[in-house]
């Protein structure tokens, strides 16, 4: 894999922005229509094995379905296919910081950002959830914070397609996936739904609160069994300055049954648009996700 290599005679890499176990993204220049993009590189033989050939139908199905979804949130899907072993996906070259380095650098975060961050995470998840499609994935790295404020989710149809399996424990003991945002029932390999999503969005909210996810641990069991069986710690033991309702939203959103859990990514927007800042405040400077409001 090199810079310069061009993708279905058409994407150009130029820089590798980022590396899993899955596969590569690429900043790509887009020779046909004198664009920059970013180019997702998965190698299905490398993760599924056996399974290589229906991992390859379910991401050109998932793509498809992706791009039926259309709103300012989403990362737009530009093109999909494969060459030789590889599946490529081409999507919008999205300009600003993750919101795990956006975390790093603002900590602790304003509780103002950690609302106005989640409150536009929920409108990108009623778009999704109305397909139907469960992202399933996430978390601080798959959010992109640009420098107008507004908030960007990557990785729809790739979550969706690779983590169709994220409860089932690999051979090594490690779920595929992110433990530290899974939902109690994906721990358990139960059926997943939009408030599977809504619980990662509890995971994703006490992150920006509190500095950490409730629960870690030193292996990836540890931790899934920390999401069944422990409660979370409440966010203002930590920081008191948090807003009471703004606490018990996050509470809700952890519950372990997803029953009790808010019953929609709109229900968790009403919640946090009471605590969104007035209209018209001064905003601070680029990056801050207070702006779109």
């Amino acid at each position: 894999m090199a810079t310069g290599r061009v993708i279905a005679d058409r994407y150009e890499l130029s820089t590798l922005i980022g590396q899993g176990g899955m596969g590569q993204v690429w900043t790509a220049y887009d020779q046909r229509l004198d664009r920059r993009v970013a180019v997702k590189l998965l190698r299905p033989d490398k993760v599924a094995g056996q399974e290589a050939d229906e991992l390859r139908r379910r991401f050109v199905r998932e793509c498809r379905v992706t791009a039926q979804v259309d709103h300012p949130g989403l990362v737009t899907v530009h093109d999909a296919g494969s060459e030789g072993e590889e599946l490529f996906l081409v999507m919008q070259y999205v300009d600003g910081a993750d919101l795990s380095d956006h975390l790093t650098e603002h900590d602790p975060y304003p509780w103002q950002w950690a609302v106005a961050v989640a409150a536009q995470l929920c409108a990108v998840l009623s778009a999704v959830h109305a397909v139907p499609i469960v992202h399933r994935d996430l978390k601080p790295r798959n959010v992109m914070v640009k420098q107008d404020g507004t908030v960007t989710v990557l990785d729809l149809g790739v979550a969706s397609v690779m983590d169709t399996d994220t409860t089932r424990l690999t051979h090594t003991g490690s779920p595929i996936g992110s433990p530290a945002y899974m939902a109690p029932e994906q721990a358990m390999g139960g059926v997943v739904g939009p408030y599977t999503d809504l619980y990662a969005l509890g995971v994703l909210l006490h992150e920006l609160l509190s500095g950490d996810v409730p629960f870690s641990g030193s292996t990836a069991l540890g931790v899934l069994h920390r999401h069944l069986y422990e409660p979370p710690l409440p966010v203002r033991r930590l920081r008191p300055e948090v807003p009471e309702a703004l606490e018990a939203l996050v509470l809700r959103l952890l519950a372990k049954d997803p029953q009790h859990r808010p019953a929609s990514a709109q229900e968790v927007y009403e919640h946090l648009a009471l605590l969104l800042p007035e209209r018209g405040m001064p905003t601070g400077a680029p990056l801050d996700p207070t702006r779109p409001f």
